[in-house]
């Protein structure tokens, strides 16, 4: 499909929000405002999502609960805090394309990726090896590292990292698959983003999993900065595990608790090597207090606590708006106008001053724009500072990329026409 015809008014800006069927779920956030009351332009739902309204109304909602009926709110009405992780479960399911008995919301994001690699990571005297980017998000570099070590092994020998080309700041797909099959049956785990934090380029994950699987590699996949932002099919892709954020494109709320997914041929399987607590035995004896694990038939047996029930109250609430919204798909429709928008915008206004380092094709991004100012002579943390004084928030990755991204719950065509108006007026 050939992208819409713009021009460079802000009519045009003004026209696209009018017969925008999403423009009113804008109303439905919070979003920061400057010192005079006038909303910000909020372009970075990648890091952190806006506020949903529906959270004040949930968050103070368990609060009564807890202030009414204290210790009895466990068991007490449809919002019981034993089972209330299993209220967001269907929708989480349809956002990342899996089955019911395949998710669940537990923890935060590297905690559950240190869970699955022990389950997924088993390395023999033979088969050690991990495969994962060299700009990996720190945080997954430091869990795997870690993994090998605790297994006895050397990350400078279990360690495999692809990298960009020379003068590319993006991954080539085939050099990613040419290093999983390199590795071939020394490979024992792929562990890659679906969507790259720094360039915003999404992965070619069902070829990764396939690829991973064809040297009898677990391909495991952190989704932090593709829940909520692209469409996925981990059950059908043969995903063996992932995990993710709810804080960002899901607007759970600042370190909300967070998602994962083992895929159906393992929920079951109890020869996999797991750490265990009593969240993940069988809830109709649980509160026995017997010694004896009985395994969930799910990957609820992987959960070890109870959910913090006030953050898993604002993760409800991000989830019931992007439900009421469409789901996915009706959310990514929007966003890859609002690409070709910007796009257009960019090129047409500020070809030669900023540029981008994220893919071009619709299929290799998402919603993140990963801008650098091309001009060496100028600062561009200088100017990412600048975009804040003039009421931008968007966020700064060294060295050199501001990264700011459209949302489609809550950011509209006229926040996109403004942001380029703002850049172009600080770069003359």
């Amino acid at each position: 499909m050939n992208p819409p015809v713009f021009d460079l008014t802000v009519d045009c800006a003004k026209a696209l929000d009018s017969v925008d069927p999403l423009a009113s779920f804008r109303d439905r956030f919070e979003i920061p405002t400057d010192d005079s009351g006038k909303p910000k332009i909020y372009f970075v739902g990648n890091s952190l999502g806006a506020l949903p309204r529906k959270a004040r109304e949930y968050v103070g909602l368990e609060m009564d609960r807890w202030s009414g009926l204290g210790v009895d709110g466990h068991f007490t009405g449809d919002l019981s805090w034993v089972t209330s992780h299993s209220l967001v479960t269907d929708t989480m399911a349809s956002i990342v394309g899996a089955r019911a008995n395949e998710v669940t919301i537990m923890n935060t994001l590297t905690v559950n990726l240190h869970l699955l690699m022990i389950s997924f990571y088993e390395p023999t005297p033979s088969r050690h090896k991990i495969l994962i980017e060299d700009h990996a998000f720190p945080s997954d570099h430091f869990a795997v590292e870690s993994q090998i070590r605790q297994r006895g092994f050397d990350p400078a020998e279990s360690l495999i990292t692809v990298s960009p080309r020379a003068g590319s700041e993006l991954l080539d797909p085939q050099d990613i698959l040419d290093a999983i099959a390199a590795a071939g049956d020394e490979l024992a785990m792929v562990l890659l983003p679906g969507v790259q934090y720094y360039t915003g380029q999404v992965l070619p994950m069902a070829e990764i999993v396939a690829a991973g699987h064809a040297v009898g590699a677990k391909v495991g996949l952190d989704l932090a900065h593709a829940a909520g932002n692209v469409p996925l099919q981990l059950h059908d892709w043969d995903v063996d595990f992932a995990a993710w954020c709810t804080y960002k494109y899901l607007n759970g709320g600042p370190g909300s608790i967070g998602g994962a997914f083992v895929h159906e041929r393992y929920v079951d399987d109890q020869s996999l090597p797991k750490l265990l607590g009593w969240w993940g035995t069988n809830g109709e004896t649980r509160f026995q207090m017997k010694n004896e694990f009985e395994a969930i038939p799910t990957i609820d047996s992987w959960q070890i606590s109870n959910a913090p029930i006030l953050s898993l109250a604002g993760v409800r609430a991000g989830l019931d708006v992007f439900a009421e919204a469409g789901g996915i798909d009706v959310l990514r429709s929007k966003s890859e106008q609002q690409i070709h928008y910007f796009d257009y915008l960019l090129t047409q206004e500020l070809a030669g001053k900023v540029g981008s380092i994220t893919p071009t094709a619709i299929g290799d991004r998402g919603a993140q724009f990963a801008l650098t100012i091309l001009d060496p002579s100028t600062d561009g943390r200088a100017v990412f500072e600048a975009l804040e004084d003039a009421g931008v928030v968007c966020d700064w990755r060294y060295p050199n990329v501001i990264r700011a991204a459209p949302v489609p719950l809550y950011n509209s065509f006229e926040d996109i026409h403004r942001f380029i108006q703002i850049l172009k007026g600080l770069l003359a």
